[in-house]
C-alpha cells in the first residue's frame, strides 16, 4: 500500500498531531464566523442605544456583513484557486481582524457599515478557501470525512455559543462584541502559517472575473438600499426608482459579462436547471424570513421587554436545538421522504413560528414566547442541509463547487433582503409615533415579511414535489 507525504496521515491512519492542529484553526475560522453574526444580533439595541441609530442603519449594519459575503462568494472561491488556498484563507483572516477591530472603534453608524461590510468580503475569501483546504490537509477516506463533520460541527456550534457570548459581552460593552473576534483571528493567525499545509505552488495562475464580482456586488447593494427607501414612499420617489433601476442595469450587465468572459464566475448554461433555481429561491426566501424573525425578536425582548442581552441570548438559545436535529433527525426524514417534502415541512414550521409570535404583546412570559423558538429551530434543521442538497441535482460533478456556492450566495443576499424589508416596513408603521404601543405594532406588521417569505417558500417548495426520482437520488447521495 503506498503511503502519503501529507503530514495529515500516521502509520496508523489516525490523524497526526499537525493535523489535528490544522484542523483547529479552520474550525476556529468557521467558528469565528458564526459567533460573529449570533454576537452582532444581540448586540443591536446597544448599539442603537449608544450611537444613535435609526431602525433603517441598524439593520444595514448586519446586512452589510451578508451583502459583503453574498457579493465576493463566488470571487473568493475562485480566487482560493488562483491564488492559493493557503494564501487566500491567512491573507482573508487578517482582512476579517483589522476590520473587526475598526467596527469596535466604530463611533459613526458609516464606519461601523464599512467595517461590516469588509468583513463580510473577507469571510466570503476566508470560507471557501478553508473548506477546500480541508481536502488538501486530510486524505480522502475516513479521515476527511471526520474532519468535514467536525467543520460542519463548529460552524453550527459557533452560531448557537455566540448568542450567549454575545448576551455577556454586549452586558459589558457592544465593543467586545467585535473586539472578541479580534483576539480569537490573532490566536489562529499566528499558529495557522505552521500548521496548514496546501500543495498549491503559489503561483497565479487562471482568470479572476472582478468586473462579474463588481457587477454582482453592487446589483445586490442597491437592491437592498432600494428596499429601504421604501419606508418613506412619499418622499424622493424619483430617487427610489433611479436606485431599483441601477440594480436592474447591474443585473443586466453582470449576466453579460458572465456571458461573455472566458473565465466567468457563473456558466449561465447551469441556471437551466430547475432544481438549483427551486434551491436558490428557496434558500433566498428562508434566510431571508430567519433573519428578519430575529430582528425583529431582538428589538421586542430588549427594547419593548426591557430584558437585558443574555436574557434575550437565552432566550434565542431554543433555536440552536438544530445543531442536535440536523445530524440525527433530518437524513433519516430525507431518507425516507425526499429532500423537497422535508424542506417543505421546515417552510411550514417556520410559517408556523411567525405565525405565534404575531400575538406578541407587552405582557408576554418566555413559555409563551418558547413554542415559537423551538419550532424556528426544527425549521431550520429540516430546511438547510437539504436545500443545499438538491441545489446539485442533476448538475455535473464538476460544477458541484459553483452550485454550492450560488445557493449560499442566495442565503446571504435574501438575510439582506430580509433585513431590508422588516426595517423598512417597521420604520413606515412607526412613522414619527414614538410610543411603547406604536413600535409593538409596527414590529407586528413588520412580522408579515418573515411570514410572506415563509408562505412563498412553501409554495417554492411545493412545484418540486412531483420530482420525486431526483429527491430520492439526492437523498441517497
Amino acid at each position: 500500500m503506498s503511503t502519503l507525504s501529507s503530514p495529515t496521515k500516521t502509520a496508523e491512519g489516525r490523524m497526526s498531531a499537525r493535523a489535528a492542529g490544522a484542523l483547529i484553526v479552520l474550525c476556529g475560522a468557521i467558528f469565528l464566523e458564526g459567533i460573529d453574526v449570533a454576537m452582532l444580533n444581540i448586540a443591536l439595541p446597544a448599539i442603537r442605544a449608544d450611537l444613535g441609530l435609526s431602525t433603517t442603519t441598524l439593520s444595514a449594519v448586519v446586512s452589510a456583513y451578508v451583502l459583503g459575503y453574498a457579493g465576493f462568494m463566488l470571487l473568493g472561491g475562485r480566487a482560493a484557486d488562483i491564488f492559493g488556498k493557503k494564501r487566500v484563507f491567512l491573507t482573508a483572516l487578517a482582512v476579517f481582524l483589522a476590520f473587526s477591530g475598526l467596527g469596535g472603534f466604530a463611533s459613526e453608524g458609516w464606519m461601523l457599515l464599512v467595517a461590516r461590510f469588509v468583513t463580510g468580503a473577507a469571510s466570503a475569501f476566508m470560507t471557501p478557501a478553508g473548506l477546500a483546504l480541508i481536502t488538501t490537509n486530510f486524505p480522502e477516506g475516513p479521515q476527511r470525512n471526520r474532519a468535514v463533520m467536525i467543520y460542519a460541527s463548529t460552524a453550527s456550534a459557533g452560531f448557537s455559543l455566540g448568542l450567549v457570548a454575545g448576551g455577556l459581552l454586549a452586558a459589558i460593552d457592544w465593543r467586545w462584541v467585535f473586539f472578541a473576534p479580534v483576539v480569537l483571528a490573532a490566536i489562529l493567525l499566528a499558529v495557522g502559517p505552521r500548521l496548514i499545509t496546501d500543495r498549491d505552488t503559489g503561483k497565479v495562475r487562471g482568470k479572476f472575473d472582478i468586473p462579474g464580482a463588481i457587477a454582482l456586488t453592487g446589483a445586490m447593494l442597491l437592491a437592498a438600499y432600494g428596499i429601504t427607501r421604501l419606508e418613506h414612499p412619499g418622499e424622493s420617489t424619483e430617487w427610489t426608482i433611479i436606485v431599483f433601476a441601477a440594480s436592474a442595469v447591474l443585473w443586466l450587465a453582470f449576466l453579460l459579462i458572465e456571458r461573455a468572459s472566458s473565465a466567468p464566475l457563473v456558466r449561465l448554461g447551469i441556471l437551466r436547471s430547475g432544481a438549483l433555481i427551486r434551491a436558490n429561491l428557496g434558500a433566498l426566501l428562508f434566510a431571508g424570513s430567519f433573519f428578519g424573525f430575529q430582528f425583529i425578536a431582538s428589538l421586542y425582548l430588549q427594547e419593548l421587554l426591557g430584558w437585558t442581552p443574555m436574557q434575550t441570548s437565552l432566550a434565542l438559545m431554543a433555536i440552536g436545538i438544530d445543531a442536535v436535529v440536523a445530524p440525527i433527525l433530518t437524513p433519516r426524514l430525507v431518507a425516507r421522504f425526499g429532500n423537497v417534502r422535508v424542506i417543505l415541512v421546515g417552510f411550514l414550521l417556520a410559517l408556523a413560528c411567525y405565525g405565534l409570535f404575531s400575538r406578541m404583546g407587552f405582557d408576554w412570559t418566555y413559555a409563551a414566547m418558547f413554542p415559537s423558538m423551538l419550532l424556528l429551530g426544527l425549521a431550520f434543521a429540516l430546511g438547510y442541509g437539504p436545500l443545499t442538497i438538491i441545489a446539485t441535482d442533476g448538475i455535473a460533478e464538476d460544477e458541484h463547487g459553483l452550485a454550492s456556492g450560488l445557493v449560499n450566495t442566495a442565503i446571504q443576499f435574501g438575510a439582506a433582503l430580509g433585513l431590508s424589508g422588516v426595517s423598512a416596513i417597521g420604520a413606515y408603521m412607526l412613522g414619527d409615533a414614538i410610543s411603547p404601543e406604536a413600535r409593538l405594532e409596527s414590529l407586528r406588521v413588520a412580522l408579515l415579511v418573515p411570514l410572506a417569505a415563509a408562505a412563498l417558500g412553501a409554495l417554492v417548495m411545493a412545484t418540486g414535489l412531483r420530482d420525486r426520482d431526483g429527491s430520492r437520488r439526492q437523498a441517497v447521495a
